[in-house]
């Protein structure tokens, strides 16, 4: 062998310094297509960590029921067969399918206002059951959820989301202090951290929003606030369904039983989160897909325009080559020193390339509001593809050179 691998790699440098226009659009397709993938894998690693993010918030492994929003005309209609969400459906689901493990209910309430001795609000107040925080992935930053005691003494006490407390108790602490609902105090027992969803709905479902409420046990909500004429009893029910269930069997049996309840009325809906899920993957795959060919395109042409330059340059080093071959050089010598130089731009594209993809995923993340999440293995990935098509591509030309007449290539203009 004439030199070893690094002399043969700083020869590349040199060469592709000496055509810099030249070596520069022959990046190009490469830094594209590496640029491309990552940017792919990158927006598709932060959607799919976002999505479960989102989905954790509802509760993989739930069924939530909604109650539906009518007109006050359609609502005395509806009420003629069906009495809406009831306490009643949570314990019939509850007793009468076995694979619901926990439940937990939620009631909307009218508020006129809401407000302290430091500071008013315009959160949602709700009324749930002590389960609805773990169904719902939720945690204290300061003092603690409320407990089943609270609801059968219909407690009057309040969990605060952290905007809600931030509004209410500008000057800090919380917990202990009373806040006003509509005519009804109540005394603060918690304040809930504030995981950051970055959307507040997901597949279409609204979510999230559990900052800017204040939360009271269910049972005070039915017996000491006021409820609208004709509304329901309660408005969300959420299901835990076992691991051993799949969510939408489960939900074809729970539709099955709130119909039959329901007399036939359509004034609920059912969410499957895991449903919900499986569709943001499927749509994922084929934005994948599309992203994939595209960067696929990039570095087909990438690879294309290496074998144009190495093509190139074999014709303008015919003498060089010819040169080589005379004072000793084999045909494997010269085909490994122009695969070295097919090695070098390849390296040389991806490792530029993996600047361009990162700060893509970066502009396209900030403009467009998606999640951009960094993964090692797409730029690992990336670069090995673009290595082997650099030097895929550059493999004809080198043989082509190691192939030229010793004596010819000598004689040639």
């Amino acid at each position: 062998m004439i030199k070893t691998f690094k002399p043969l790699i700083v020869d590349a440098l040199e060469e592709m310094a000496s055509h810099k226009l030249r070596t520069l659009l022959t990046l190009l397709g490469m830094i594209f297509g590496v640029g491309a993938v990552i940017a792919m894998l990158n927006i598709g690693e932060g959607a799919e960590r976002q999505a479960l993010k989102l989905i954790d918030s509802m509760g993989l492994r739930n069924l939530i029921v909604e109650s539906k929003q009518f007109a006050s005309d359609e609502l005395v209609e509806i009420r003629e067969d069906s009495l809406g969400l009831t306490l009643a459906d949570v314990d019939a689901a509850a007793t009468t399918l076995p694979f619901v493990i926990d439940h937990s209910a939620e009631r909307r309430i009218k508020t006129q206002s809401v407000y302290s001795d430091e500071g008013r609000s315009d959160a949602n107040v709700v009324g749930v059951t002590a389960s609805h925080f773990a169904l719902s992935n939720m945690k204290t930053a300061d003092g603690r959820l409320l407990s089943d005691e609270d609801d059968l003494n219909v407690a009057q006490v309040a969990v605060l989301g952290s905007s809600a407390a931030s509004e209410l108790f500008p000057n800090g602490e919380a917990v202990g202090k009373f806040v006003k609902v509509n005519h009804l105090w109540l005394q603060v027992v918690g304040v809930l951290s504030n995981p950051y969803l970055g959307k507040d709905e997901f597949q279409g479902v609204k979510i999230g929003g559990d900052s800017e409420r204040v939360f009271v046990p269910l049972l005070t909500s039915l017996k000491k606030l006021s409820s609208v004429a004709l509304a329901s009893e309660l408005d969300v029910v959420k299901l835990k369904i076992s691991d051993q269930v799949d969510p939408t069997v489960a939900a074809k049996a729970v539709t099955q039983l709130f119909k039959l309840r329901h007399g036939e009325a359509e004034d609920y809906q059912l969410i499957v989160p895991a449903a919900l899920l499986a569709q943001q993957k499927q749509t994922q795959q084929i934005f994948n897909i599309v992203m994939a060919c595209v960067a696929g395109i990039s570095l087909l042409v990438g690879g294309i325009g290496i074998m144009n330059i190495m093509l190139a340059n074999v014709l303008e080093r015919t003498k060089e080559i010819g040169l080589l071959r005379a004072v000793g050089a084999t045909q494997q010598d010269i085909k490994f020193q122009f695969i070295a130089e097919s090695f070098t731009i390849s390296v040389l594209g991806g490792l530029l390339g993996i600047v361009f993809g990162l700060a893509l995923s970066e502009i396209i993340g900030f403009y467009s509001g998606w999640a951009v999440s960094w993964s090692m293995v797409a730029i690992f990935l990336s670069l090995g593809i673009c290595i082997a098509v650099g030097v895929g591509f550059g493999v004809f030309p080198a043989i082509k050179a190691s192939q030229l007449n010793p004596i010819e290539a000598l004689h040639s203009d």
